[in-house]
């Protein structure tokens, strides 16, 4: 038994300790908005937070959680800057197919948890990780500029 910190609580998994946080996420605690994408950490559909920075939860074992803070998409609206992004992503109608926004929204968010004024170069750096097969990219930046805009 594994006791994770998801979402500001406690939640014990029973698991190996080598199990993808991802599946602990998804099978153990029912929380379905994480995605998975293709099990590589190469497509960021599975992003979520460790202690504010974003990860591939696929390739991240639940040991390498455990005594950190684990946040993910139902909880992203918790935070003054996770309500920025998802109010831009809606004002910009960014999702199209929508199965990738959940880690887009979580990279986007820890981007700009450190940097509230990011340049286009920032931006595609932090997003780099980040795939979208509808091709809404252009939505994305636009979404993250005005996400800074709102917090500024």
């Amino acid at each position: 038994m594994v006791t994770l910190h998801i979402n500001g609580k406690p939640a014990q998994v029973d698991a190996e300790a080598d199990t993808p946080l991802l599946w602990a996420l998804r099978d153990t605690l029912q929380l379905t908005g994480t995605k998975f994408g293709c099990g590589m950490a190469l497509c960021g559909a599975c992003t979520v937070h460790l202690d504010g920075q974003a990860i591939r939860s696929c390739i991240t074992p639940i040991s390498a959680a455990r005594g950190h803070q684990v946040v993910t998409i139902e909880a992203i609206d918790g935070g003054r800057v996770g309500k920025a992004v998802q109010a831009a992503w809606r004002q910009l109608d960014v999702a199209q197919c929508g199965y990738c926004q959940s880690g887009q929204i979580m990279s986007a968010t820890a981007l700009l948890q450190g940097n509230r004024q990011p340049t286009d170069a920032d931006i595609d750096a932090a997003m780099s990780g980040n795939i979208c097969r509808c091709a809404t990219y252009v939505r994305i930046r636009a979404a993250i500029h005005e996400a800074a805009r709102l917090l500024a």
